[in-house]
C-alpha cells in the first residue's frame, strides 16, 4: 500500500519496523524543536522541573523565536522572555530575539526547516511549514520541554486528504482568496484531526509566500498540517537556505490511500472575505461592500512577505488611505522588513498614510499592534477573527488587496 507525504515523513523519522499507518501512535525524531515567547517560559519551568539543569538533546537544534509581543510591552511578556535568555545562555542554545520576526517564517528563511523535516514548538501556527513540504507541529509546553530533552515526540499518525483545486485563479483574486474559498468550503472542521495534500494547477502556480498563506489556515480548519508538493523553485529555494540536498521523498505515492478527496473549482472566483465571528463564515467581498471600517491589519504569519506589501504598495502608491482609517503593517521577518526599506515600499506606505512596525505578530498577538475597541470595524489579514482575538470589535479576514482598497475608500471594497 503506497504512502501518503506524511506517511513518508513519519516513516523515515521512526527506528525500527514500526509501521506509519493512520491512527497508529509513533515514537517521532524531531529534527528542530522550539519555543516562543508565549509559553516559552513555562518550558523551562518544566525543563528544570523534570530534567533539572541536564543538558538538551541536541544544542543546534534547539531554539527560542520571539515573535508575539516584541519589543515587550508589558512587565509579564518582558520577564518571560529573559527567563528564556537566561535558561538559554546556560544552555548554549540560540535565541531568535526580538528584532527576528515570526518564528515559522525564520525557520524558511533560515534553513531550520526545509521538505521532508520535522519541526515542533509552541507556536499552533507551526503548521505553516507544511508550505515547503516539512512537518510542523505546535504542541503544549510539556511536550516541548520533552523534545528539547529528548529529540523526539509520540504522536498519532494522521489520515490524510486530498484537496484538489481545479481552474487557474482569476485576477484580481489572489493566494488570500484561493485559501478562503478552501475555508469556505471545508469549514472549520471538514479537515479536523487530518492532514491535507493540496493538489492542482492553481496550486502549482503559488509561489513561496501563496504557499504560506494557504498553509496557514490549515490550523482553522481543524488539520494537523497541510502540504503543498514543492516546486522545483521552492527545492533551490530550500537548498539554497538550508545546505542541504538530501531531501528525502516528498511525494506521495500514485497509490496512497486517502480518507476523502475534495474537489474545489476557483474558475470565475471572486474576491473573498472572511466575516465575524469566525474564519470559516466566508462571502464574498461584494456581499459586505459599503460598510464602514475604521482600521486595518497589513501582516501575520498570513500575509506578512514583502510580496504582500508590495502588492498594497502598488494599489494605494501616490494616494492617501481614509482619514478616519487607523491602518498599520507589521512585516514578518527582519529580512521581510529590509525589502520594504530598500525597495522603497515601506517610504510608498508611510507617504499613504501607514503605521509601520518592527517584525513580528502584531495585531495577531492579543495586546500588541493593532487591537481594536468595542465597536470598531476591522479589516485584517491575519487568520482568525474569533471575538477578542484582534481586540473587542469586529474583524473581517481578507487579501492584502481587499485591504489596500478599502483602507484608502475607508470602507469594505472590491478590489479593482
Amino acid at each position: 500500500m503506497g504512502k501518503t507525504i506524511v506517511q513518508k515523513i513519519f516513516q523515515a523519522h521512526t527506528s525500527g519496523d514500526t509501521p506509519v499507518e493512520p491512527e497508529r501512535i509513533i515514537w517521532l525524531g524531531l529534527d528542530v524543536r522550539t519555543a516562543r515567547d508565549f509559553a516559552g517560559a513555562n518550558v523551562v519551568q518544566n525543563y528544570r522541573a523534570h530534567y533539572g539543569d541536564t543538558p538538551v538533546a541536541d544544542q543546534d537544534r534547539t531554539f527560542f523565536t520571539f515573535d508575539l509581543v516584541v519589543p515587550p510591552n508589558n512587565i509579564p511578556y518582558a520577564n518571560n522572555q529573559q527567563i528564556c535568555r537566561v535558561w538559554a545562555r546556560a544552555q548554549d542554545v540560540k535565541v531568535y530575539d526580538v528584532d527576528a520576526g515570526i518564528g515559522s517564517h525564520v525557520a524558511i528563511e533560515e534553513g531550520l526547516a526545509y521538505p521532508g523535516s520535522t519541526f515542533v514548538g509552541t507556536d499552533s501556527h507551526l503548521n505553516i511549514l507544511g508550505a515547503i513540504g516539512s512537518f510542523g507541529q505546535g504542541m503544549g509546553d510539556q511536550d516541548i520541554a520533552f523534545a528539547f530533552k529528548t529529540g523526539k515526540t509520540w504522536f498519532e499518525v494522521p489520515p490524510t486528504m486530498k484537496v484538489i483545486v481545479t481552474g487557474d485563479l482569476p485576477a484580481p483574486c489572489t493566494a488570500r482568496d484561493l485559501t478562503l474559498a478552501v475555508m469556505g468550503r471545508l469549514g472549520s472542521k471538514g479537515a479536523l484531526g487530518r492532514a491535507i495534500e493540496f493538489y492542482g494547477p492553481a496550486i502549482e502556480a503559488l509561489d513561496l509566500p501563496g504557499r504560506i498563506t494557504l498553509a496557514s489556515q490549515v490550523t482553522e480548519m481543524g488539520g494537523i498540517i497541510g502540504f503543498i508538493p514543492p516546486s522545483e523553485e521552492i527545492l533551490a529555494y530550500a537548498r539554497q537556505r538550508s545546505g542541504r540536498a538530501d531531501f528525502i521523498d516528498i511525494v506521495a505515492d500514485p497509490d496512497a490511500v486517502y480518507v476523502e478527496t475534495v474537489e474545489i473549482d476557483v474558475t470565475g472566483l471572486e474576491p473573498l472575505i472572511a466575516c465575524p465571528p469566525n474564519p470559516a463564515n466566508v462571502v464574498p467581498v461584494r456581499e459586505v461592500a459599503g460598510k464602514r471600517i475604521d482600521s486595518v491589519f497589513l501582516g501575520s504569519c498570513t500575509n506578512g512577505r514583502f510580496e504582500d506589501f508590495a502588492a498594497v504598495a502598488e494599489i494605494v502608491k501616490g494616494q492617501r488611505i481614509a482619514s478616519w482609517v487607523m491602518a498599520s503593517v507589521v512585516p514578518a521577518t527582519r529580512t521581510v522588513f529590509e525589502q520594504m526599506l530598500r525597495s522603497g515600499v515601506l517610504a510608498t506606505l508611510f507617504d499613504a498614510g501607514f503605521i509601520i512596525s518592527n517584525p513580528g505578530c502584531g495585531g495577531c498577538a492579543s495586546g500588541h499592534l493593532g487591537m481594536t475597541g468595542v465597536g470598531q470595524v476591522n479589516i485584517s489579514t491575519s487568520n482568525r477573527n474569533f471575538p477578542g482575538k484582534q481586540g473587542a470589535g469586529d474583524t473581517y479576514l481578507a487579501s492584502p488587496a481587499t485591504a489596500a482598497w478599502s483602507a484608502l475608500k475607508g470602507e469594505i471594497t472590491v478590489p479593482e
